[in-house]
């Protein structure tokens, strides 16, 4: 059986491959995000030739209409393929047919006027201040190996006590160790941010080194696996799952339910939205405010108490 890439001509191809490079160079596009990216974009050509009956190049390519655009979504939907992926998939497409129309000089006012359909993002429920901890005490007990307990210990503090990412969290290296007041973080889109270390942060990390059996050079990963390679989130999400079943807390208490509490908790402690935005690493303020679950009535404190001219009668009048 063809695959995808075998459907597209070499001037589509290339035009693929070039856009490709270019999220990587310029947007700073992990090698993930380009992959779904292409594989996406893939998948369209492919129905589309199936669809005309025709292989796929630049020429066809400019003539898509909404009417395609339909019969592309009603054959993507399925039981494996939700609306939030189907709204991942067309966005993929609108980013790739906006950089070639611009390239190519042709109006591509079908495929970027289809509307994704609508979904609810869920995000993962922050925990309780003292699940937070019970879920740091309790999972340094997830393995009998010394350093491995005190690694999960010490990435699971990163998490809550600094908002990381886990990816980010596992992108550190050793470089970076030991922890100071702040540490610098490569985050999405490969945008750097400083953020605060709080001292039960920098301890466990210290902790975590005292005791691992490896001594990497500083452009090795920190946190290392059993065989000494970059550590897998995968093992940091099998160590919580299992600390979660014995605290009796929700399949929502994942590492990513960790950096939600970070921002819910230092909101509720009076922190300013906007500051929480940074040290989150968020670009948009409005991502922030979902993410910790801020309703318009505490948005609105928020702004009063931060705003200097609001409450003040006859300000906006």
């Amino acid at each position: 059986m063809s695959t995808p890439a075998t459907f597209i001509s070499p001037a589509a191809r290339d035009a693929l491959e070039d856009w490709l490079t270019q999220a990587r160079a310029l947007q700073g596009r992990a090698e993930n995000t380009t992959g779904a990216y292409r594989a996406d974009v893939l998948n369209f050509l492919a129905f589309m030739t199936e669809y005309h009956g025709g292989t796929q190049g630049l020429g066809p390519l400019s003539r898509i209409t909404l009417r395609d655009m339909r019969a592309w979504m009603a054959h993507t939907r399925g039981p494996e393929v939700g609306p939030r992926t189907l709204a991942r998939k067309l966005s993929a497409v609108k980013s790739f047919y906006r950089w070639l129309a611009e390239r190519e000089g042709f109006e591509p006012t079908a495929v970027l006027s289809t509307r994704a359909p609508k979904y609810t993002r869920k995000l993962p429920r922050p925990l309780a201040e003292e699940a937070a901890r019970a879920m740091i005490d309790t999972i340094e007990m997830q393995s009998q190996t010394g350093w491995i307990a005190a690694r999960d210990m010490a990435v699971v503090t990163l998490l809550y006590g600094c908002g990381l990412r886990i990816s980010e969290a596992l992108g550190l290296n050793r470089g970076a160790a030991p922890l100071g007041d702040s540490l610098r973080v490569l985050g999405k889109g490969q945008k750097e941010r400083i953020v605060p270390v709080i001292p039960a942060a920098a301890r466990a990390v210290d902790a975590y080194l005292a005791l691992c059996p490896f001594d990497p050079e500083p452009e090795a990963p920190l946190f290392l696996g059993a065989r000494g390679g970059r550590l897998n989130p995968r093992l940091v999400q099998k160590a919580m799952q299992q600390a979660r079943m014995q605290l009796g807390l929700p399949a929502s208490a994942t590492p990513h339910a960790m950096r939600h509490s970070f921002a819910t908790h230092l909101l509720n402690a009076g922190g300013d939205l906007r500051a929480i935005q940074e040290l989150l690493g968020h670009a948009s303020l409005s991502t922030t405010q979902g993410y910790t679950g801020i309703d318009s009535a505490r948005l609105l404190e928020v702004y009063e108490k931060a705003h200097p001219k609001a409450g003040q009668a006859g300000t906006f009048g």
